[in-house]
């Protein structure tokens, strides 16, 4: 069995994780504008025919386990492959730009997805909840303070990768049997599988741009897939 299936009934569980980005809020167009703002950048320094989009993911990847997750990465990711692919010929008003490029994505206003709110103030009528994102501690924070949905959520949990062994240890933080516990969010690869393979529950709600690190072909199992946030919160509160 493979892949997303007709939707199940809802599982009876206490307590529900969220994921941030591309979740609750846009985040994923940001870095797709950026990305393309990036190429134009640096444009005058490259050579023809150069995939800077990919050069620069594969930089970005290479340094996830020094930079984590983020914008702040990102931005680092962005400088190192200006001067890789110029040969060292970018110049300092240039890397002044990625530099100023990567602050405005730091202060980016948060955007709630449509219906956000209103789908976060049901299920918390109903279950206990728990954001579960990866990123920079002090950015996540930030967002998550100015989304206004921090009266919702009994706690944030900001990990640096979110494996099995991260969701089994914020299911033992949250204190509930694994069987009582879903994961909702964007990404199959870390907001689905992880959570399913730690003995606990989860929903696919797709976001309309995936970043290629999240991407996974064909799953192992069968899972929920809804279009929206609102739609999971139908599903999960009408058991």
């Amino acid at each position: 069995m493979t892949g997303p299936e007709p939707l199940p009934p809802a599982p009876d569980v206490e307590v529900i994780g969220l994921d941030a980005d591309d979740t609750l809020w846009h985040n994923e167009s940001f870095y797709a504008d950026a990305g393309a703002t990036f190429a134009e950048i640096i444009a005058p320094w490259i050579p023809d025919g150069e995939d800077v989009a990919s050069r620069h993911y594969e930089t970005e990847r290479r340094n996830l386990e020094l930079f984590g997750y983020g914008a702040k990465g990102f931005t680092l990711s962005m400088i190192e492959t200006a001067i890789e692919l110029s040969g060292g010929r970018v110049s300092s008003a240039a890397i002044g730009e990625l530099l100023a490029l990567g602050k405005r994505m730091l202060a980016h206003p948060v955007d709630l997805l449509d219906g956000v709110r209103e789908a976060v103030e049901r299920l918390a009528e109903h279950h206990r909840l728990v954001v579960v994102t990866k990123g920079d501690l002090f950015h996540q924070e930030q967002k998550f303070a100015a989304s206004g949905l921090d009266a919702l959520v009994d706690r944030v949990e900001v990990v640096s990768e979110k494996d099995v062994r991260t969701y089994r240890s914020v299911i033992g933080r949250v204190g509930v049997d694994p069987s009582r516990f879903l994961m909702v969010g964007n990404s199959v690869r870390s907001d689905v599988l992880p959570p399913i393979e730690a003995g606990g529950h989860a929903a696919h709600v797709p976001y309309e741009i995936t970043w290629v690190h999240e991407h996974v072909d064909d799953a192992p199992v069968a899972f929920p897939v809804l279009p929206s946030l609102s739609a999971f919160a139908d599903w999960i509160t009408t058991r």
